[in-house]
């Protein structure tokens, strides 16, 4: 059976939602908490992936643009009710249950709101098991589910849907989140609970929810493992010529020099593009995408965001292991360092 996601649940589930999240701006992450503690209620009902009936209609809800734009254009709080009803009315059916793109910071929260105004349940888990910035990078589209259609909630009221190729989504609704304001509210994916069941990376939204309770160990929050890869002090954060990727990505690329503050002393290089794809120590590769490579800082224990990098700042190197499905050949084409033009 299910259980509630309430007031305290929301306190501890956004806490957990941060331990490992890069690129979350306060303003529209505390946005996003008001948010849903505005619609919660007596709390949404958090169900296991294989709990729905079958046939049950389910929707991957998730912010899509910028969370700073979030921040300076603010919702109306109708959004993610005005995705998933577009998304509805196209499809003819009524959803039943919501599940999350990703669990980091305001996409954790996003679903929970929808699920809230919708008065359906909220599935435990999500799609990647960490965060990739692509639509399409996602463990429902390794399990052959598509995308689309996509309906887009914007902040002026306005409702987009868009139905094209899975491999043409990202190309298209980039702009259109532009043309909105810069943010929006997806709702996308769009599958049977039976399909989603073998898709989604299970238990992730308890797991954030005890990574979150005051003392609890980081770690808690990574369902496939983490490592610490090294202490250091950052030199120098450069921009770099890219690598010459295919994919519409979008920020530029750069790089962060460190050296290592105890051990060998080594000399770590972090190649970043949205994220840190790459880690290099004395030359020699350490760590790459599909898993996620964070910078903590020493200071505040936060995850210091790529283009927040500046040198002076002491961090940690926190390699959190990716779900077994992303180290598979299939995994690796979406989400491997080849993805994100690093020819490895």
């Amino acid at each position: 059976m299910g259980r509630l996601i309430d007031l305290d649940g929301l306190a501890r589930f956004s806490a957990g939602s941060r331990v490992f999240a890069t690129g979350a701006a306060e303003s529209s992450f505390n946005l996003a908490v008001d948010w849903a503690r505005s619609v919660l209620g007596h709390g949404v009902e958090l169900l296991a992936a294989g709990e729905p009936e079958p046939d049950t209609l389910c929707v991957a809800v998730s912010l899509v643009g910028s969370t700073t734009a979030l921040g300076e254009q603010l919702p109306f709080g109708d959004e993610p009710e005005r995705a998933v009803r577009a998304l509805e009315r196209r499809l003819g059916e009524r959803a039943g249950a919501v599940v999350a793109l990703n669990l980091a910071a305001e996409n954790a929260l996003i679903p929970l709101v929808a699920a809230a105004r919708l008065g359906v349940p909220l599935v435990d888990g999500d799609g990647s098991g960490r965060v990739f910035p692509l639509l399409e990078q996602t463990t429902y589209a390794l399990g052959g589910l598509s995308p689309a259609p996509v309906a887009l909630a914007g902040g002026s009221g306005e409702v987009v849907l868009l139905e094209t190729a899975a491999d043409r989504v990202e190309e298209l609704l980039r702009p259109v989140v532009l043309a909105l304001g810069g943010w929006a509210v997806a709702a996308c994916y769009p599958m049977a609970a039976r399909d989603l069941a073998q898709a989604v990376v299970p238990g992730t939204v308890s797991l954030l929810m005890r990574a979150g309770e005051p003392g609890v160990a980081r770690s808690v929050a990574a369902p496939y493992g983490v490592r610490a890869l090294c202490r250091g002090r950052i030199l120098a954060v450069e921009g770099s010529t890219g690598h010459g990727t295919d994919l519409a990505l979008p920020s530029l690329p750069s790089s962060i020099v460190l050296r290592e503050s105890e051990g060998l002393r080594r000399l770590v290089r972090l190649e970043a593009h949205n994220e840190i794809v790459l880690a290099l120590a004395d030359g020699a590769v350490v760590a790459t995408v599909p898993d996620l490579i964070c910078m903590v800082s020493t200071a505040d224990e936060m995850v210091v965001d790529v283009d927040k990098a500046e040198p002076g700042l002491e961090v940690d190197i926190m390699v959190v292991r990716a779900a077994p499905v992303w180290h598979t050949a299939r995994g690796l084409a979406l989400g491997g360092p080849r993805a994100f033009g690093i020819p490895l």
